[in-house]
């Protein structure tokens, strides 16, 4: 996805965990678990769903 700076990334997540939460959540959830990394990234997407 990368614009030419080559840092900016689409994660697609899909996971029974996110069932029954609101999509600020779910983001929330992902964004804890990649907080030592985002600092180093250009732009991030997010785009998670549960398995339902």
């Amino acid at each position: 996805m990368s614009g030419g700076c080559g840092s900016m990334y689409k994660i697609e997540i899909v996971s029974p965990e996110f069932k029954g939460k609101s999509m600020i959540n779910q983001h929330r959830k992902v964004n804890q678990i990649l907080k030592s990394v985002i600092p180093s990234l250009h732009g991030l997407t997010l785009v998670t769903k549960s398995d339902e």
